[in-house]
């Protein structure tokens, strides 16, 4: 009588040992996660976000409506751009997502410890951390940010960046985005956004809940003028890319 060969063969092969099933287990969750991620980068990339974490956050905690209006980076001001890149991250046309220099300066404040560590955060981490990330500053979700970082900088490209940015940050209580902030505080859109009034929506970033560009104080007004006096010696990315 002959054999069933594919017995044969399912004799011969050896079978799997906790060490190859451990990396094959491995494998597929590092698949998972690779598709959990690159396809939400790579959709974003062509479609608006719908929500970010923060917005949920914000409604389920205290109850703040979620004002917002996409608008393309065609129609918001230059000025604005211009704006927040001389407040928020300088070199953002330069970098590949990460400022190394600073983020140096802020590790050295930190093991110093004379003072609270200045901001590191470019331009595309706090795009990142706000499409992708709940708010926080623990080593696994600092970890992940930069890992949607190397995203975006590879599959987005600074003009989209800048686009996706500009219309998911916080700016007031329930309001995110240019368009809206726009409007809530100077009544018309974001496309006419004059350089003072950009100037005032960039200087009240690193804390516009409590930061007012409705009623600016001095420290906002002072902050307004120093971002206006660098705007011109930024370099801003345009639809084409940065220059």
């Amino acid at each position: 009588m002959r054999a069933d060969p594919g017995s044969r063969w399912s004799a011969a092969r050896p079978a799997a040992t906790p060490r190859r099933r451990g990396w094959g287990l491995v494998r597929r969750v590092l698949l998972v996660l690779l598709l959990l991620t690159v396809v939400p980068v790579a959709l974003y990339r062509v479609v608006p976000p719908p929500v970010t974490p923060l917005m949920l956050i914000r409604y389920v905690a205290d109850g703040a409506p979620i004002s917002k209006t996409w608008v393309p980076l065609s129609r918001i001001s230059p000025a604005l751009v211009r704006a927040v890149v001389a407040s928020e991250d300088e070199k953002f046309c330069v970098h590949h997502g990460f400022d190394w220099v600073q983020m140096r300066e802020a590790w050295h404040q930190f093991v110093v410890g004379h003072r609270r560590p200045r901001g590191a955060s470019t331009i595309s981490m706090q795009t990142a951390k706000n499409v992708f990330l709940w708010p926080g500053r623990s080593v696994l979700r600092k970890g992940i940010e930069a890992y949607f970082t190397v995203l975006i900088e590879a599959l987005w490209g600074k003009p989209r960046i800048m686009e996706i940015y500009l219309n998911v940050i916080e700016w007031g209580r329930g309001l995110y985005g240019a368009e809206a902030a726009a409007r809530a505080y100077f009544g018309h859109g974001a496309a006419t956004l004059s350089p003072r009034e950009a100037a005032v929506l960039a200087a009240v970033l690193p804390n516009p809940r409590t930061l007012s560009a409705a009623s600016p104080s001095a420290y906002v007004e002072g902050r307004a003028a120093t971002i206006r006096a660098r705007m011109p010696f930024v370099i801003v990315p345009t639809a084409r890319g940065c220059p």
